[in-house]
């Protein structure tokens, strides 16, 4: 029942479709009769539009110019570093001058890149601090030094007079007692010493020991040392090598400043007394290197009271220096300086490991 309602309906608005179409040509007809100036004009009109011109592209800044860089300066040496000031009697800068802070050298170098036109400014000279004064050294420490200008022994050393002093000795050598003459002859004239010891034994000979040198500031510097016997032993003193050298051949032995000889050292401990006794009250010790005929060893001396000796010149107080063993076989040794000779030797005995000695009593004093 409904589709044949429906098919009648369709059919209807199918032939009023149809209908339009029909009629459409018409009206389009009617329409351009009536508007003949229109007609002329097409019915759609195509516009070119012209596109707007272009815009100039702003040209790129050029490129800066490179700045031709500055020829660089030499690279400067580094300064040395500047010795730790000395105090000077008087300043160098006025005092309310502030102190400048210290540039490190790179920096320096670019502020001079950033003002090449500036001059450079020189640096001021460098001052030289004034010489420090000379320091007092112990003599027995001191380095040797050449003293051929030097008209008189300075004063940190006391030499005793040139004098020839004989002695009276008396001892023992394998278990034989014997009794003999010695002599001791000392010369200097300020700048050199010499040194002679002679001893004279019935049916023992006659032994003899020299010493030669420098005398400097700081007392003796012995450089030849000779032992004369049955043979003839040396050893030259050579400071500058640091070493001393024997004859007949032996191994060298390292010496420092203030090396003696086995004589030598003798002398060199009174002109130290002698200088400043007070220096070496008793219980002081005193220490040198010491060069034998054919060795060097430590010798090390004890300060004791001074006593007074009754010896064949006569009553001599004298101060009492003892030189102290290092082992069991070595051998002792006792010193006595008098005062009253400018601290000469008035008694000197020595004593061997095995018992011998030999002790020698001043009996004349005299000018040599």
């Amino acid at each position: 029942m409904q589709k044949r309602v429906l098919l009648p309906l369709t059919a209807g608005v199918l032939a009023a479709h149809g209908w339009l179409l029909w009629q459409l040509p018409a009206w389009t007809g009617a329409a351009a009769a009536a508007a003949p100036v229109e007609a002329a004009a097409p019915a759609f009109m195509t516009r070119s539009i012209a596109p707007p011109a272009p815009v100039a592209a702003a040209p790129a800044p050029a490129p800066a110019a490179t700045p031709v860089p500055a020829p660089q300066p030499k690279p400067k040496p580094k300064p040395k570093p500047k010795p730790k000031p000395v105090a000077a009697p008087a300043p160098l800068a006025p005092a309310a001058a502030p102190a400048e802070e210290e540039v490190p050298a790179a920096a320096q170098e670019s502020r001079a890149e950033a003002a090449p036109g500036e001059p450079a400014v020189p640096e001021p000279p460098a001052v030289q601090a004034p010489a420090a004064e000379p320091v007092e050294v112990a003599a027995a420490e001191a380095p040797p030094s050449d003293a051929a200008a030097a008209a008189e022994v300075p004063a940190s050393v006391q030499l005793p007079p040139p004098a020839r002093l004989s002695f009276d000795v008396s001892g023992q050598a394998k278990r034989f007692n014997y009794h003999a003459s010695a002599e001791l002859l000392w010369q200097h004239d300020g700048r050199h010493y010499a040194l002679r010891q002679q001893i004279k034994a019935f049916l023992i000979g006659t032994r003899a020991q020299t010493s030669s040198g420098q005398v400097t500031a700081a007392g003796l510097v012995p450089q030849r040392f000779t032992d004369l016997g049955r043979s003839e032993k040396s050893a030259e003193l050579d400071f500058a090598a640091g070493q001393a050298r024997f004859t007949p051949a032996a191994a060298p032995a390292a010496i420092g400043p203030g090396a003696q000889d086995r004589l030598s050292v003798f002398f060199q401990l009174a002109a130290l007394v002698a200088a400043a006794p007070e220096r070496y009250p008793p219980g002081s010790e005193i220490g040198f290197t010491t060069v034998g005929s054919n060795d060097a060893e430590r010798w090390t001396f004890r300060v004791h009271d001074s006593e007074t000796l009754e010896l064949p010149v006569g009553a001599v107080p004298a101060l009492r220096i003892e030189r102290l063993p290092r082992h069991a076989g070595d051998q002792q040794g006792t010193l006595w300086l008098a005062p009253g000779l400018g601290y000469l030797p008035a008694r000197i005995r020595l004593t061997q490991a095995n018992g011998d000695f030999a002790d020698l009593r001043l009996q004349a004093h005299a000018a040599p």
